[in-house]
């Protein structure tokens, strides 16, 4: 891979990593409800599992995805389903010590299995591999996956350090329902874009 093209495909994982949309409202909202501490299992997942995703796709799936097309809508159907189903829990999430022992941060094969109904990590994965590997090429597909992994950590990892900022002033119920409530609707609204597809 050129240095040029390096340099875009960095850009471009950059871009897609640290702009909002349900990886990154989640880990505010652990950030949050967590510490970034204990969000830290749930951002390896995202990076990890986004590799895979990219390699995965890079080999492959993306084909069959073309090839037979109710699979991608089934796929649709069940992404928006389970999106809808976080977002509910976020915003019944509780606060620290208000006594919900079930309430807890993703772990890192939650975190990486979400990437298979996440829409968007869906796009990104797409989006580079045709982009900057559309002849299939094992080695640029790994380096792909490589710049993916080292890039979005960093990336993702401001979400959650911001969501442990905010977690002081959130210390009040009242303020922490609200802020629940807001990133479940922020959740929901990541989904419009794969509704109009």
């Amino acid at each position: 891979m050129s240095q040029d093209l390096l340099l875009a495909l960095l850009g471009f994982a950059f871009v897609t990593s640290v702009t909002p949309g349900p990886n990154n409202m989640m880990l505010l909202a652990s950030g949050v409800n967590f510490g970034f501490r204990r969000t830290l299992p749930h951002m390896l997942g995202i990076s990890i599992g986004h590799a895979l995703m990219v390699v995965l796709v890079g080999l492959g799936l993306a084909g069959v995805f073309h090839s037979y097309p109710p699979l991608k809508t089934a796929l649709k159907a069940v992404s928006v389903a389970y999106m809808l189903w976080l977002a509910w829990k976020i915003a019944h999430s509780a606060a620290p010590g208000e006594g919900r022992a079930t309430s807890r941060p993703f772990t890192f094969l939650q975190a990486a299995a979400f990437q298979w109904v996440n829409p968007k990590a869906w796009a990104m994965a797409l989006g580079a591999v045709s982009a900057y590997a559309p002849e299939g090429s094992l080695g640029l597909i790994a380096v792909i996956a490589l710049v993916f992994m080292a890039v979005n950590l960093p990336s993702v990892s401001l979400w959650a350090w911001a969501g442990e900022a905010l977690r002081r002033w959130l210390s009040e119920p009242s303020r922490l329902r609200l802020f629940n409530w807001g990133m479940a609707v922020l959740l929901v609204a990541t989904l419009i874009p794969v509704l109009r597809m």
